[in-house]
């Protein structure tokens, strides 16, 4: 897995480099946070962009959920089918991939498709 730099990455910037990852012909997946409850490290809106290689830009979590997100973008790209993620202290998952902050997080993950 590589993580590029994501210092001060705008959405718009994210999504530009996403569309030129998969013009360049790389399955490409994107996650955005559309939910959050209580604490979360990141807010509504907050994206994060995949490539089938396992490159990622942007952030969904500061770090403690974007190992479990990549893992289902992977298998997105793949088949095609969106997903709703939601990982919180609750949920035996979020406290395997490292989600203590208390809050709760819903990712929608997407194959990023041709326009």
């Amino acid at each position: 897995m590589t993580t590029l730099s994501n210092q001060d990455l705008s959405s718009h910037d994210l999504l530009m480099t996403a569309g030129n990852w998969h013009d360049s012909g790389k399955k490409v997946a994107l996650a955005t946070v559309i939910q959050t409850w209580g604490s979360s490290p990141r807010q509504a809106g907050s994206l994060m962009i995949i490539d089938e290689d396992m490159t990622m830009l942007g952030s969904v979590s500061g770090g403690c959920i974007e190992g479990a997100v990549i893992q289902e973008a992977l298998e997105i790209m793949d088949h095609g089918e969106a997903k709703i993620l939601e990982f919180g202290v609750g949920d035996e998952q979020a406290w395997d991939v490292g989600l203590a902050c208390g809050g709760t997080i819903q990712v929608y993950v997407e194959r990023l498709e041709a326009a």
